[in-house]
């Protein structure tokens, strides 16, 4: 481990400080934020970028409560987190003392393990003990053995709770730093055993397979829809969001009886969130669903009749192979169909007239090409721009809005690291987990990318006090781009909209708001630009900032 983020408390402060020390011997990166909310969605994007947990300090109280929408993003997304409180000793717990409240089980069923340290009545701890915890924090949250939450089921990576009790005195000078003791960590063989348990999918002997990769699939999701000669559905923030057999306009597609309809078998693998077809389409009896179990907390089974394999092989039979023409030709129709049904917004550009000898057709061309330029951004035109603009060095993390939905629905195929907190899909903790990935993939600034991240207004609003990074903390590359259209606008798509009362679904669905963006920015010391058109939008994201910049992206309701 290596990332730690903390918050400042009394409680805390031994721990606070020795971190601080270890930071100064380079021996680990700190990150100091005042919302602990903030500071568990850091730690949660940190180890998004890196795979290695890392650890969120808190002192006692409802600071430890305040990590509990991040531990359950944690725990349902399956990524690994460390969280470390502080805690009073045993005899100031049940008698009112101050900031005192029953922390170890505070977050239930999310934490893979929870051990409650007691403070020391006399002498120093043993070292060696203390290395077993950590050696049983780590692995845990790697998902080990005991990660494992039922008799049974694989181990998946998530959040550990150790909870610190100290007594006062609660510090004392740092003296010498242990010797550094790099061991590797073991996450358990339950992995090993899952590849060894692979459940044999035959390619089919007449195409009717599709694969759906969900949030976190992997890039697995798209090499098994090219074995089995299958369609990729594939959401944007899968990692599978690629290749010659992704399926577009899969909304569409799974609705029509030619497509959808002739559905057979369905595998699946991340966890599905964005569109309300493909769970419909799992909860049908006449499609056979094959759950292939990821870092998920739950696997994926709305219709509650799904076969859940921990890992599925590939074999080939004597009636089909999925290079054949009748799978070439079933994956074919659902990308050709695809395409035609995303298209582009815009007609292509007459690239003749563009080279034309004819001045009249130039000079036509170009006032065309302006007058594109100066239109109004779109939800549309801003998923496409900011797809475009992101390259695999790039990261783009989506938060929970409308426009995730946009960017899953017109985006074409491309290899790139998109991220989204899918888990609970709540828009908690958005930019501090946008962060946390920037300064993951930025260390020492070997990675030359930006970290883009797409939210809604209302996302912003409830997340703003990550946008504090405080003096003197590393400050990344990180572009915010706020499409903001006044309020919750994903709320006028409900059913309901169309019979409640307008004045009611504007207050208590819509919420709207008059919030200025550009103070807010300039508070927290943030730059700012007010992109209204595409050529706006275009120079924001191309242009190199010198620190961390909010986009506003005026839209329509």
């Amino acid at each position: 481990m290596r990332e730690v983020v903390l918050c400042p408390g009394s409680r805390s402060q031994a721990l606070a400080l020795a971190a601080a020390e270890f930071e100064r011997a380079g021996r680990l990166r700190l990150h100091v934020r005042i919302d602990e909310r903030s500071a568990g969605f850091l730690a949660l994007g940190l180890a998004v970028e890196s795979g290695v947990p890392a650890v969120v300090v808190t002192t006692s109280g409802t600071a430890v409560a305040n990590l509990h929408p991040a531990v359950l993003e944690a725990h349902h997304s399956g990524v690994p987190m460390i969280v470390l409180t502080a805690d009073r000793p045993v005899e100031l717990r049940g008698i009112g003392a101050n900031q005192t409240t029953r922390q170890p089980g505070m977050f239930g069923v999310a934490a893979r393990l929870t051990r409650d340290l007691e403070a020391p009545l006399d002498g120093p701890v043993d070292p060696a003990a203390v290395r077993d915890v950590a050696r049983a924090a780590v692995a845990t949250a790697l998902g080990g053995p005991d990660a494992a939450r039922d008799e049974g089921a694989p181990a998946v990576p998530g959040p550990v709770h150790l909870n610190v009790a100290l007594r006062e005195p609660l510090s004392a000078a740092a003296g010498a730093l242990p010797a550094p003791r790099p061991e590797h960590v073991d996450a358990g063989s339950w992995s090993a055993a899952a590849r060894a348990a692979a459940v044999r999918v035959e390619v089919d002997d007449e195409p009717g397979t599709v694969v759906v990769a969900g949030h976190a699939a992997g890039v697995e999701a798209e090499a098994l829809a090219r074995a089995l000669g299958a369609p990729l559905v594939a959401e944007v923030s899968s990692g599978a969001h690629f290749g010659p057999n992704l399926a577009l306009g899969y909304r569409t597609l799974l609705g029509q009886t030619d497509f959808g309809g002739a559905v057979r078998r369905v595998v699946v693998l991340g966890h599905p969130t964005l569109t309300r077809q493909v769970p419909a389409l799992l909860a049908r009896r006449d499609v056979e669903v094959l759950v292939v179990r990821g870092a998920a907390a739950e696997a994926y089974d709305p219709g509650r009749s799904a076969t859940v394999v921990d890992a599925v092989e590939v074999v080939e039979t004597g009636g089909g192979a999925p290079d054949d023409r009748a799978h070439r030709a079933w994956v074919g129709r659902w990308v050709h169909a695809g395409r035609r049904l995303v298209g582009d917004e815009e007609s292509a550009p007459d690239l003749d007239a563009a080279t034309s000898d004819d001045g009249a057709a130039r000079a036509e061309f170009l006032r065309g090409e302006v007058a594109l330029l100066r239109r109004s951004v779109t939800r549309r035109a801003l998923a496409e721009t900011l797809w475009r603009v992101t390259w695999p060095h790039d990261r783009l993390v989506l938060g929970a809005s409308r426009l995730i939905r946009e960017v899953d629905e017109v985006v074409p195929g491309k290899r790139i690291r998109v991220h989204a907190n899918r888990g609970l899909a709540g828009i908690d903790g958005t930019v501090a987990t946008a962060a946390g990935v920037a300064l993951a993939s930025q260390v020492d600034d070997r990675a030359p990318g930006v970290t883009r991240v797409l939210v809604g207004d209302l996302t912003l609003l409830h997340d703003v006090g990550s946008l504090l990074f405080g003096d003197g903390e590393a400050r990344p590359r990180l572009q915010v781009v706020v499409g903001n259209d006044g309020g919750g606008t994903i709320f006028d798509g409900l059913e309901v909209a169309a019979t409640a009362p307008a004045d009611a679904m504007r207050r208590v669905q819509f919420t709207p708001h008059s919030v200025q963006l550009a103070g807010l920015a300039a508070a927290y010391g943030w730059h700012h630009v007010l992109a209204a058109t595409r050529a706006e939008l275009d120079q924001a994201l191309a242009r190199a900032w010198d620190a961390p910049v909010l986009i506003e992206v005026p839209l329509s309701r």
